[in-house]
């Protein structure tokens, strides 16, 4: 047995549960809950996954809550004092 996502275009669901329903000793159908909680959870993984490999590897870096608010407020204070003068 294999899995897959499947898309149907609006105007063709009818037809295309016509079809499950008259296969269903051989179609399985049932809803994703990630995807009922947020339809780009797995595009949402994908870049979470590459953002953690991103960080592993060096290529990008994990701050703790200070040290962002530390990044965050001097990039603040620059661009204020840039824009004043």
């Amino acid at each position: 047995m294999q899995t897959m996502a499947v898309e149907v275009q609006d105007d063709y669901v009818n037809d295309f549960m016509n079809y499950v329903n008259n296969h269903s000793d051989r179609i399985t159908i049932s809803k994703d809950k990630n995807l009922e909680y947020d339809p780009y959870f797995y595009e949402r993984q994908k870049e979470l996954q590459k953002d953690l490999e991103d960080i592993e590897n060096g290529k990008a870096e994990f701050l703790t809550q200070e040290q962002y608010d530390d990044e965050m407020n001097t990039f603040f204070k620059e661009l204020k004092s840039k824009y004043d003068n």
